[in-house]
């Protein structure tokens, strides 16, 4: 006599659950993670993409504030800046989206794309440039919020980025797709990346970037200076001792043949700095 078919799937689905048990499929999380990496070391599974799984599990873990850029390191338009003043600010951070601040209210009034500057980069006639008729509107989120919400918010709504606010409802930092995509697939490098490990990245012959916080002996030793003499730690110090007071986002000062430019700072101190290397009948007079 034939066993009725319900039968039939629940005499299997008892056996499946049984061999299951038996054949020690993972429980939680970590045995799953650990299964997967015993596939790799069998090479069933390559390296690159037990590496994403992996950072597709630990995203849904993760919140918006442990990989938020800071606000320190924010690059702001002004939203009463004039055209004049938002292209070196572009052009020396080569990001591709600006936050656009109130400099009254501190507070985040929208969003500037580099893309809509180039008709007016193109053109040799003067226009009208007002910031708030080129800017896009903000998109602010929690830093609690999850990153597998904030990607699929990202893919849903098509942003790119978000500003960060903490629990008084100030900007704490932002975060864009590339950062969240990043925590899957890894590091996202292109031409303008700056190693996390490197502090002096050569642009070209004369030109170099330079974080602040480089150790002044190791300037001395690239360059072949002796600025170690006068107790200075750090490239940042030499620079801010040549300008007398902390300095802001463009100005430069000229240090022997070297002329600074601040790429990026903040109120307190300087983050990364443009040097170039002057031929001897260069006449830079730097702005201070």
């Amino acid at each position: 006599m034939n066993q009725p078919q319900n039968e039939k799937i629940e005499s299997r689905s008892w056996i499946e659950r049984l061999g299951q048990a038996l054949m020690g499929e993972p429980k939680d999380r970590e045995d799953l993670v650990q299964l997967m990496r015993d596939a790799e070391k069998r090479d069933l599974l390559g390296q690159d993409a037990l590496a994403m799984i992996e950072g597709v599990m630990q995203v849904s873990e993760l919140q918006v504030r442990d990989i938020m850029i800071p606000r320190s390191q924010i690059v702001f338009i002004p939203r009463e800046a004039e055209l004049k003043d938002i292209f070196p600010r572009v052009t020396d951070s080569a990001h591709s989206r600006f936050p656009v601040q109130d400099e009254e209210s501190s507070q985040v009034v929208g969003i500037l794309l580099a893309k809509d500057l180039l008709s007016y980069a193109l053109t040799t006639e003067e226009q009208k440039f007002d910031v708030k008729d080129v800017m896009h509107p903000a998109i602010f989120v929690p830093e609690s919020k999850r990153l597998n919400v904030m990607l699929h918010e990202f893919r849903a709504n098509r942003n790119h980025m978000a500003i960060v606010i903490d629990e008084y409802g100030s900007v704490a930092g932002l975060i864009t797709i590339e950062d969240v995509l990043e925590q899957i697939v890894g590091e996202i490098e292109d031409e303008h990346d700056f190693d996390e490990e490197a502090f002096i990245l050569q642009r070209d012959e004369h030109e170099f970037n330079i974080k602040a916080i480089t150790e002044i002996a190791d300037f001395d030793e690239r360059f072949e200076t002796n600025y170690s003499e006068d107790d200075i730690g750090t490239v940042g110090g030499l620079v801010v001792k040549s300008f007398g007071h902390v300095p802001e986002h463009g100005e430069k000062t000229q240090i022997d043949q070297f002329l600074f430019e601040v790429l990026r700072a903040d109120n307190r101190r300087v983050h990364l700095l443009r040097m170039t290397i002057l031929e001897p009948s260069e006449d830079e007079t730097p702005e201070q």
